[in-house]
């Protein structure tokens, strides 16, 4: 069994629960995730299974979408209601049109903070373990890009307020501090009140199946015609196409000479290239090496192994 299954992810239920559920229901024992998503999380998590866990790197590369609610005048030790209260305010008055504005301000590339209740490593332990002792150390900043961020509803007249939105962000995005940042922006505290991840790896709510599901479909005998083929999954790499004779010498661990290519789509300089054979055979990743003109094996898939 080999390809890509996406799993709609239960509340409740970490990350690692969700790959050990569904190695004892196939019996398959190579199974890897393509981005943790916390308990109280819900939605996409794709699973990379048998030989697809080969491409777990790039899958988990793609961008991210989310539904997330955010409460202000409430700050949390985890930045979201699962934790101990450390600010509150007795009422918050925003309007609108700050929120929208402030909103349209963290677009494009930003920096954060990672959270302490994160599994970021700090000289070898995680951050979330440092948390527990009851340590907040310094952290280093890192850049995420937030590709677009929409309002899609708000209850501006309460004490705390909420306000629901999508985000697609890159990689490494916390949407916990992303609230926090957005609150401070606003002049007032604020937090995580609910997320639902609703795309990653290119797979969609609409694309994904419960545990239960799988379950069935694998007592049927159908769960195996519902896994997504690892190339579909790295269409976001350009593709180029060559000869039998060169798809040969791919599995012999030897380049391939760009002028070899047959058809490609563009790419630029050290780009990562699907490579398929005329019959329509996926031979692997390459990358570009400008110095000879050849492209590099990074991943090369077999039709009978790796």
């Amino acid at each position: 069994m080999d390809g890509i299954l996406a799993v709609w992810k239960p509340a409740g239920w970490t990350s690692h629960d969700v790959v050990a559920k569904v190695r004892g229901i196939t019996k398959v024992k190579r199974i890897g995730h393509t981005g943790t998503l916390d308990p109280a999380v819900t939605g996409v998590l794709p699973l990379c299974i048998g030989r697809a866990t080969r491409v777990v790197e790039y899958v988990q590369e793609r961008p991210k979408s989310y539904e997330a609610v955010m409460q202000f005048g409430l700050a949390t030790d985890t930045e979201d209601l699962t934790g101990n209260v450390t600010k509150e305010l007795p009422s918050v008055e925003l309007s609108e049109s700050e929120i929208r504005r402030v909103l349209a301000s963290f677009i494009g590339e930003i920096e954060q903070v990672p959270p302490m209740y994160s599994a970021v490593r700090v000289d070898g332990k995680r951050l979330y373990e440092l948390a527990r002792e009851g340590q907040v150390i310094e952290r280093k900043t890192r850049k995420v890009t937030i590709y677009s961020l929409d309002l899609l509803d708000m209850q501006l007249d309460q004490p705390h307020p909420t306000i629901r939105f999508s985000v697609e962000c890159s990689k490494g995005t916390y949407i916990r501090t992303l609230c926090v940042d957005i609150g401070q922006a606003l002049g007032v505290p604020a937090v995580m009140a609910q997320l639902t991840r609703t795309m990653s790896g290119g797979f969609s709510k609409e694309q994904c199946l419960t545990l239960d599901q799988i379950a069935e479909l694998h007592a049927a005998g159908e769960l195996e015609g519902k896994l997504t083929p690892s190339d579909v999954a790295l269409d976001h790499f350009p593709r180029a196409t060559v000869s039998m004779e060169n798809v040969q010498r791919a599995f012999q661990g030897k380049r391939i000479y760009l002028n070899a290519l047959l058809e490609h789509e563009a790419f630029g300089p050290n780009s990562i290239i699907r490579v398929y054979g005329v019959d329509d055979s996926f031979v692997g990743l390459f990358q570009q090496d400008e110095e000879s003109a050849t492209l590099k094996a990074v991943k090369v898939f077999t039709k009978t192994g790796e």
